[in-house]
């Protein structure tokens, strides 16, 4: 009980780590205390306190020689992204501050203002803006692709299309692991460019193709017989999600199949990393909606689509996988 109460300080204490860069500072070895507060210009004492934070975090250890990392603060230096995300929560502490006034409703997010992306075209005209987003997701990108290729077999596709793809993270994994599909990549104009470079350094452009829109306006592009939507779900409305689905159905060929990848909630039973952190993340977005497999099958089924198989990964805090297919 203790350690929900202790939840914010925890969480704190990983944010201050993390944007003084503790954890990448020890990545080549241990480094005394005071050391750290004088690189860091952080009073010694206070120095001490955060370091025994992040020890009963299990991110850090004491050694002979000074602090060192464990092997899950090596992890936390390690996956790409992820420090970003980190210092990214300052967002939605904020919005948090007064969590009464969010569950009402009653709080104007920054993070509404943080994604304008999700608002279609229209509100992507800023390719700074765009551009934040997209390599935000893209640097976290890199577990949530390896989860799902781990999951989903492309074996025997031909082409592939990921919606709302950004800088072509997962279509770049895809890439390295099935060097005969075609890759497409539907998403808004502002972002598409830097896919187009990320193909370029993988030798792989000759069979990328972009196109440039928004699912919101625009039909998909036909040709594809697997179309992939990783982390695109829960930052839309049912009504906008609907839309979607059936836009993507009516894009696939018959025997196509979908590829769903994201984070979800537990449904009847509710688990931490969906229920308590993207359900909340989603809400403050002011767009979406963190659901649960079922919710989603039930989404998959009115579009039109059958064969739906859930896939539990590994690590569903990464993402969970459901495939569909197109019968008729």
């Amino acid at each position: 009980m203790f350690d929900l109460v202790a939840g914010f300080c925890h969480s704190q204490i990983l944010q201050a780590l993390v944007q003084l860069d503790i954890p990448h500072r020890l990545l080549d070895g241990p480094i005394s205390v005071s050391h750290l507060a004088h690189a860091t210009r952080i009073p010694p004492d206070r120095m001490e306190v955060l370091l025994n934070g992040g020890v009963s975090l299990g991110l850090l250890k004491r050694g002979r020689r000074g602090m060192q990392l464990t092997r899950r603060g090596a992890a936390l230096a390690g996956v790409p992204g992820l420090a970003d995300m980190i210092r990214h929560h300052d967002v939605l502490y904020r919005d948090l501050a007064d969590p009464v006034a969010f569950f009402r409703g009653e709080v104007e997010t920054e993070l509404a203002a943080f994604w304008p992306y999700v608002f279609g075209a229209g509100a992507a005209k800023d390719p700074e803006a765009a551009e934040r987003y997209s390599q935000l997701m893209s640097d976290s990108q890199s577990l949530v692709a390896a989860d799902t290729l781990d999951i989903a077999s492309l074996a025997g596709a031909a082409r592939i299309l990921d919606v709302g793809g950004g800088t072509g993270a997962f279509l770049g994994a895809v890439a390295k692991a099935y060097p005969d599909i075609a890759l497409d990549l539907f998403d808004l104009p502002a972002v598409v460019p830097a896919a187009r470079d990320r193909m370029v350094d993988l030798g792989a452009l000759e069979r990328f193709t972009s196109h440039p829109g928004s699912f919101r306006d625009d039909p998909l592009p036909l040709g594809a017989d697997v179309i992939s939507l990783v982390r695109v779900l829960y930052d839309h409305s049912d009504e906008t999600v609907m839309a979607l689905l059936r836009s993507v159905h009516a894009a696939l060929p018959k025997g196509g199949r979908l590829i769903v990848s994201e984070p979800m909630t537990g449904g009847d039973n509710p688990e931490r990393a969906g229920d308590a952190y993207f359900a909340l993340y989603c809400m403050a977005m002011r767009t979406g909606r963190a659901r649960s497999a079922q919710q989603i099958k039930a989404m998959l089924t009115d579009a039109g689509f059958a064969q739906i198989k859930l896939h539990r990964s590994r690590r569903p805090f990464v993402t969970t996988v459901i495939e569909a297919v197109r019968l008729g």
